[in-house]
């Protein structure tokens, strides 16, 4: 891990809040200034649909509370929101007419990876400063290709680390993988490989499952019967929670483990059974209901989490990056976008290059080097319990 990557909390602590709503630190502007206008590529329908809503949910509300807060002097921000269907071609048409909306500070790109690296060229060649929610570091690498790009949200990296540490410290010795056939799957499964040869766990049995797929079954039962010590999951939400169920079904005795990317909604429904005393790497947004508010940052974390849950009747997950995607962009503009009534995507860029953000989703940082921010110390370990996910401990 670089030093950069490895920088603790602590040092972070002097760095704005995402949920502390002072906007002084900003200068000053008019009342009547033009809004800032941010735009999101979201799936709304298709395959990754019910991310794309929290996603939506999530920005809309981080929106209205920026606008009633006064953070932004007087200014106020305007979300659009289009719809790319979970098609990659869809979306690259939506970056098209976002970036040549000369009104649009910056765009919010969902959780689709295909879409947010296919999207790449369109977003340099307009120079348009972008932030992807999708997990693939392929997304923000190498940043020399990818200037106006940025991503929040786990790397698979640091979610293959803590859950070969979380494997090791329960004395796991053979593991199988079910993963997703995808940029961020095959990147897991290279990863996790990487940090269990180091702890000596054998990965002997792993299955690859498409994005596309609703019957993950085949598959589980293949790698059950293998009699793992435990089973780790590395697919989108959808998936997980099927493959939780099959995993049941198949009369596997070890235990389950879910990566980062796999988090969806606090309260596991259908799969609570299947899923009870499974493992989860994700941040700690997702039980900050478990957490004393002992600093600034945990307040404003269990704020969010009490005004998400009181808006909407639960929690998703991805929520909090958006809610930190937005965050990012108003500062940036505020510092860097120049005059009230233009807009310096250069500007915001430059500021979002070196932003450092103490989010609701964990500590930010964002360098020339580094245009994926979320660093390793945001995750830590959660366990389902009685139907949701607490912190583990």
């Amino acid at each position: 891990m670089s030093p950069i990557r490895s920088t603790t909390i602590a040092a972070l602590a002097s760095v704005v809040l995402a949920g502390t709503l002072t906007g002084c630190q900003f200068g000053t502007e008019n009342a009547a200034a033009s809004p800032i206008v941010i735009a999101a590529d979201l799936e709304l329908s298709g395959a990754a649909a019910p991310v794309g809503k929290a996603y939506q949910r999530a920005l809309e509300l981080k929106v209205e509370q920026l606008n009633s807060s006064g953070a932004l002097n007087g200014r106020q921000i305007k979300l659009k929101v289009k719809d790319n269907r979970s098609d990659a071609s869809e979306s690259l048409r939506n970056i098209g007419d976002f970036s040549g909306d000369s009104q649009v500070s910056a765009i919010i790109m969902g959780g689709c990876n295909e879409c947010a690296i296919g999207a790449v060229r369109t977003i340099n060649e307009k120079k348009i400063p972008t932030i992807a929610l999708a997990t693939s570091s392929a997304v923000a690498n190498p940043v020399a290709d990818r200037r106006y790009v940025f991503k929040l949200g786990p790397n698979a990296a640091d979610s293959a680390s803590a859950l070969a540490g979380e494997l090791s410290r329960k004395g796991v010795r053979k593991v199988a993988l079910l993963y997703s056939a995808d940029d961020y799957g095959r990147e897991g499964l290279t990863a996790l490989q990487r940090e269990l040869d180091k702890a000596s766990i054998k990965l002997p049995n792993k299955a690859a499952v498409k994005v596309t797929d609703t019957d993950v079954s085949q598959q589980v039962q293949s790698l059950a019967s293998r009699k793992p010590d435990a089973l780790v999951i590395w697919t989108p939400p959808e998936q997980a929670a099927l493959a939780a169920t099959a995993s049941k079904q198949a009369h596997f005795t070890g235990s389950l483990y879910f990566d980062a990317g796999t988090a969806g909604d606090l309260f596991l429904g259908e799969s609570a059974q299947a899923t009870e005393r499974a493992t989860l790497i994700f941040t700690q947004t997702m039980a900050i209901d478990d957490v004393i508010a002992t600093t600034p940052a945990k307040a404003s974390r269990r704020q969010w989490f009490q005004d998400y849950t009181a808006r909407f009747g639960g929690y998703n997950g991805a929520s909090s990056f958006a809610a930190d995607a937005v965050q990012l962009i108003a500062d940036a503009q505020m510092r860097g976008g120049g005059p009230a009534d233009k807009v310096n995507r250069d500007g915001i860029r430059d500021v979002l290059e070196t932003s450092q953000l103490d989010g609701l989703s964990g500590p930010i940082r964002m360098t020339p080097d580094n245009h994926s921010g979320l660093m390793p110390q945001a995750l830590t370990t959660l366990v389902a319990r009685n139907g949701r996910w607490r912190l583990a401990g």
